[in-house]
């Protein structure tokens, strides 16, 4: 059985995602919670305003490890670097960070090879999807490996394939983008407890995380049949 036809790792994504926006959007919409929670955050914004190039930097490190491994996630501070930056500058170094980690990911892979990275990733998720993956493999392909996949598979199996840098770098930075802007959206979301916004931007990266991940089941599915057509055809006598 292929990684694909596993669909329990990607519903599990979208229970998880779903069960944290309907929390957010309660706090949101819970008066006495939402303003509790905006003096943390106030609390927050005076110290980094203190220290306010060790707190970008710490942000896009965050960013950087949650692209990495699966039990990282940058959610839960995202809403204090919108309180504290803004909705803008807050994305950009999101998308900088989930890049860094991506492109950190893979370079531990092409030069450090397996016996690092199943220290740091799942060995068998990666193994079963490394056999779709191939340094010419489409560009489309890629990137809907980046955006229905989690973040942390991608980055290992690319580089353990010798994937192009550029091209990897490329697709990295465009799957990325629409998730940085959803959460980002999301966290402001929260900080003005706009709840239906929260649970509207929760249910779009559902969304769009699953539906990748069925067309990129689809294309490969449809590769796989095509090469043993293929196959057939070339192995029958003449």
């Amino acid at each position: 059985m292929d990684l694909f036809a596993q669909h329990g790792v990607v519903w599990r994504r979208v229970a998880i995602l779903t069960l944290l926006c309907v929390a957010l959007a309660a706090v949101a919409g819970s008066e006495s919670l939402h303003a509790a929670l905006l003096d943390v955050l106030s609390a927050s914004k005076d110290l980094i305003i203190r220290y306010p190039v060790q707190g970008a930097l710490l942000f896009v490190l965050l960013a950087a490890v949650s692209a990495m491994f699966a039990f990282v996630s940058i959610a839960i501070i995202v809403p204090v670097a919108v309180f504290v930056w803004g909705e803008s500058l807050s994305m950009l170094l999101l998308w900088l960070g989930w890049i860094l980690g991506g492109a950190t990911a893979y370079c531990i892979a092409r030069f450090l090879g397996r016996p690092v990275v199943q220290w740091l990733a799942a060995d068998t998720a990666l193994r079963r999807v490394e056999r779709f993956i191939h340094p010419d493999t489409p560009f489309g392909l890629i990137l809907l490996f980046q955006l229905g996949l989690p973040s942390e598979i991608p980055g290992y199996v690319l580089g353990l394939a010798r994937y192009p840098f550029g091209k990897y770098l490329l697709a990295l930075a465009f799957s990325e983008l629409p998730y940085a802007l959803a959460t980002v959206s999301l966290g402001a979301g929260f900080v003005r407890a706009q709840s239906g916004v929260v649970l509207a931007l929760g249910l779009s990266i559902a969304t769009l995380s699953v539906g990748a991940f069925y067309l990129l089941r689809k294309r490969v599915r449809a590769a796989e049949a095509g090469k043993a057509s293929q196959a057939v055809k070339e192995a029958r006598p003449e």
